[in-house]
């Protein structure tokens, strides 16, 4: 069922409109760093963004997500900026989306789940990637089910398809959940594949590099490994965990054997149906050794993504593992009045229950401490030496 909700390959780039309720009770810029994100995210689907709202309340509107004056302003701007569509920096639910296509009509609705999914969908590369991006679809799609689905019933037989009285929707959710069904069996046919071929490589330590999306994984696994990674500067341009063999040594002579996993990006307000779907992809963070926590320390926020992925990985069970901060992009840290780079360095190893190194993977700054560091936790973890 993958598809896009964004399709520029065969259409002209489609403008859109951003939307964020922000809360009036917090600061405006952490709205507009939303909004930036959202843009990133537009952006990376296929989409120009032409204008930006925000509106400041205590919490949206539960029938229309804004208020009634900023619903009217938005047709008027839709109009005014030609837009094809607008994006709602939060999950809406059915009836919010009924009643403001009912109030903006013929302009595409998406909500922030919807447009992340349309991106996974666009990135979904390997078998596994698309079962598990069209398992999120079908779960995200569950419970906003209308006639206009109906098409659905395309993939089930005709005679015998309904019950009696059964209307066309109960018909489309029961064809839906039957795919669920079927999308779980396969993932777990190829996860059980998967746990064989892991098995089959033997005693090597495991190292998952996790976080926030574009914070510069791929890149950095570049740079210890010398591999060929894609490392592009969109969200979620890594779907797939990519593993490579690597291995390092110490001053005796003696060699590690690691396997170097790079998996999918952490982003704030992340579907919950994406995290459950892709659990079998973060396994190998589940499974590993160690962790290398990496962070874009260039961003204003990256603080607050610091903790969205130590959420996500508490989610996901693995919150206690033995980790290495790796903060990246010091080549281009802001030069602040107030704090030198020194002062930030020893306020973050002071600060941190696991150790910190600062790096830039892209020039391969500090590369040689983070091996350094990464060796001196093997030989105080494991004892799985092997001469050459």
């Amino acid at each position: 069922m993958i598809k896009n909700e964004l399709n520029t390959e065969n259409a002209k780039t489609e403008k859109c409109i951003l939307v964020c309720v922000g809360n009036k009770n917090a600061a405006l810029d952490q709205s507009e760093e939303y909004l930036q994100e959202l843009e990133l995210l537009a952006s990376t689907a296929g989409a120009q963004t032409v204008h930006k709202m925000i509106q400041r309340l205590i919490y949206p509107d539960p029938k229309t997500y804004l208020g009634k004056g900023k619903i009217e302003e938005l047709g008027i701007l839709v109009k005014t900026k030609e837009a094809d569509l607008i994006i709602f920096d939060d999950e809406l639910s059915p009836s919010q989306i009924r009643n403001i296509e009912r109030a903006i009509p013929d302009v595409k609705i998406l909500d922030r789940s919807s447009l992340i999914l349309d991106i996974f969908a666009k990135n979904a590369k390997t078998a596994q990637a698309r079962l598990q991006v069209e398992l999120a679809q079908m779960q995200y799609l569950m419970p906003r089910l209308t006639r206009m689905w109906t098409h659905l019933t395309k993939h089930a037989g005709g005679i015998g398809t309904r019950g009696p009285g059964e209307t066309e929707i109960e018909t489309d959710r029961r064809i839906v959940r039957g795919n669920i069904d079927i999308l779980k069996a396969r993932l777990k046919k190829i996860e059980q594949q998967g746990e064989v071929q892991r098995k089959r490589r033997g005693a090597k330590i495991s190292i998952s590099l996790v976080g926030y999306t574009n914070a510069g994984k791929s890149t950095l696994m570049n740079a210890l490994t010398n591999a060929n990674v894609l490392a592009e500067n969109k969200l979620f341009a890594t779907l797939d965990a990519t593993v490579r063999q690597w291995q390092l040594m110490d001053e005796e002579g003696h060699y590690f054997q690691y396997l170097l996993a790079d998996t999918v990006g952490f982003i704030r307000k992340l579907p919950h149906t994406l995290i459950e779907s892709f659990k079998s992809t973060l396994a190998v963070a589940q499974e590993a050794d160690l962790l290398l926590h990496v962070v874009d320390v260039t961003h204003p926020e990256f603080e607050d993504h610091i903790q969205i992925v130590k959420n996500t990985l508490t989610e996901i069970g693995v919150i206690d593992k033995p980790t290495i901060l790796v903060l990246n992009k010091i080549d281009a840290f802001p030069e602040k009045e107030d704090e030198t780079f020194a002062d930030f360095e020893n306020n973050w190893i002071s600060k941190e229950q696991w150790p910190v190194v600062f790096v830039s993977a892209a020039n391969k700054t500090n590369i040689e401490a983070l091996k350094n560091l990464i060796l001196s936790i093997t030989i105080k973890n494991h004892d799985l030496k092997s001469r050459f």
